[in-house]
């Protein structure tokens, strides 16, 4: 254990993890780290090839060595891992404590509206009704959602209102 205290965002595909982290670390003036971005760039591929190419429990184990790192990291990041990061068993043990976990609750309809385009990108979202698919990822990982620390709707908020309120909740 040890480490910095990292603030962490979980939630399910379309939650805002991505656009949201960007402008909290900004606001914090943190570095931000899209774990799935790291894994893409190391591996040189995107997730869904990834997928594809190597299976699922090749790039869990890219996110496990990606959450490594970051465990070790003597700076503090603002952190946005793929939605399925913290159903993955031992990952969050390795960043909490000091780390702070902040779920992004959204609504499936309100998260399918959100990515739109980006659909055909998210493995686990493929075939013919991501709606479906997004019921079944949170009916899977709701419980695992609820043992952040905080849990925040954004369904009805801006991006740089879930910033703002993200600071209020983190005493920041």
């Amino acid at each position: 254990m040890g480490g910095v205290p990292h603030l962490i965002l979980v939630g399910l595909p379309g939650a805002g993890k991505t656009t949201v982290g960007a402008a909290l670390a900004e606001r914090l003036g943190w570095p931000f780290l899209d774990l799935d971005a790291r894994i893409e760039e190391r591996a040189g591929m995107r997730v869904a090839q990834i997928f594809e190419a190597l299976g699922e429990s090749a790039f869990r184990g890219m996110e496990r060595a990606a959450t490594m790192e970051l465990a070790e990291s003597t700076s503090r990041f603002v952190v946005a891992p793929g939605g399925g990061w913290i159903t993955v068993p031992g990952l969050v043990e390795l960043v909490r404590p000091p780390s702070r976990l902040v779920f992004l609750q959204v609504a499936p309809t309100t998260a399918i509206q959100r990515l739109e385009a980006s659909v055909a990108n998210r493995p686990l979202l493929a075939g013919p009704d991501p709606l479906a698919a997004l019921h079944r990822l949170l009916t899977a990982r709701q419980a695992f959602y609820l043992q952040a620390d905080h849990t925040l709707s954004v369904d009805l908020m801006t991006p740089d209102e879930v910033a703002a309120a993200i600071m209020t909740l983190a005493g920041h």
